[in-house]
């Protein structure tokens, strides 16, 4: 991960804190088990595929990275459920 996308992530982490503190058991739960259906995962496996091998359009570049973006939006709120969920439990 470059220091950027680190960088990125931290902001991200400190935007979502707010949400993550607002988070039910239940919610933290759903959260959890949140995943892409197999149309969207299907279409990220392709545009990482031409990403690793440069053959992305700019307006897939574009797409990747919302999906990438929107990827660890997700990620860092799951991550918040678990360590909520852990403390329940």
């Amino acid at each position: 991960m470059s220091r950027r996308d680190r960088g990125s992530t931290a902001v991200l982490e400190r935007l979502l804190d707010p949400v993550s503190r607002s988070l039910n058991i239940e919610a933290a739960r759903k959260l959890v088990q949140l995943k892409a259906d197999a149309q969207t995962q299907a279409r990220v496996d392709e545009l990482a595929r031409k990403c690793n091998e440069g053959e992305l359009t700019s307006a897939e570049r574009s797409e990747y990275e919302a999906f990438v973006t929107a990827g660890n939006l997700i990620a860092i709120l799951q991550a918040k459920a678990r360590l909520i969920l852990a403390k329940k439990t």
